[in-house]
């Protein structure tokens, strides 16, 4: 059987728990480190912040995405919200060599800036894979727009029917981008087959009622899927990690 590809999604929440209570980067590393995944899709990802570096004696010197990653993953950091004392977005860590990364802005409204997040990554067999980490807006037809935008950036990829991942916070409490997604990447939610053919609940980490976080794919078998949810996850961000182990397709 092919190596499996251990695969995880986490709306990290610049690195605090519910309510922005405590700060939990470290714990949260320390998890990540426990799962131990091939690659991680990160939202909410706190590139710099002056403030909390001030107020936090143990806050990272690195940016998140570079103290995630120290010593095991490769990182690409997408900044998509900036501001006077700092900025935020998305992060792709990657056991394997990520051979190029851009960060594509799907902003609708101005007060809630978005991109996605693209990488092309070497894997152990058979050709690269696309990657894209996604953090879609609060309002659906804002989502709608931006999973159109998801849509044709990838068409408009040299090699349209290649391995793809989706994943990342979608938003998406109707279900409706698996319809969108699906019928025009040809995409499957890797949680569907499992529960009744609809994305988990992930959102808040305590007890999931809401599902908003996803993980599509393309060109690959889906062997097993995990949401990380309760103690000790839920004092670690508001939302659950979504985790799936993949195989490629047999050709």
């Amino acid at each position: 059987m092919p190596q499996a590809l251990h695969v995880v999604t986490y709306n990290i929440h610049k690195g605090f728990s519910q309510f922005n209570r405590r700060m939990m980067v470290h714990e949260l590393r320390e998890r990540l480190r426990h799962l131990n995944p091939d690659l991680v899709f990160l939202q909410e990802v706190q590139g710099l912040h002056l403030g909390h570096a001030e107020r936090h004696a143990d806050w990272p010197d690195s940016p998140q995405h570079e103290f995630l990653a120290e010593d095991i993953w490769q990182a690409a950091y997408g900044r998509n919200m900036i501001y006077d004392h700092g900025h935020h977005g998305n992060a792709i860590l990657s056991r394997f060599p990520i051979i190029h990364a851009h960060n594509q802005d799907v902003t609708h409204l101005h007060f809630e800036k978005r991109g996605l997040l693209h990488c092309r990554i070497e894997l152990p067999d058979g050709p690269p894979a696309h990657c894209v980490c996604v953090h879609l807006s609060l309002f659906g037809h804002s989502r709608r727009r931006q999973m159109d935008a998801l849509a044709d950036y990838l068409d408009r990829l040299d090699d349209p029917g290649a391995p793809l991942i989706v994943a990342g916070d979608f938003n998406d409490w109707r279900s409706r981008a698996c319809q969108q997604l699906a019928a025009r990447l040809k995409l499957q939610e890797v949680f569907s087959q499992e529960v009744g053919g609809r994305p988990v609940r992930s959102f808040p980490a305590a007890m999931p009622m809401f599902r908003l976080d996803r993980i599509y794919v393309r060109g690959f078998a889906v062997r097993e899927t995990s949401v990380h949810f309760g103690p000790p996850w839920s004092a670690i961000s508001d939302h659950a990690a979504l985790s799936a182990r993949l195989t490629r397709h047999e050709s």
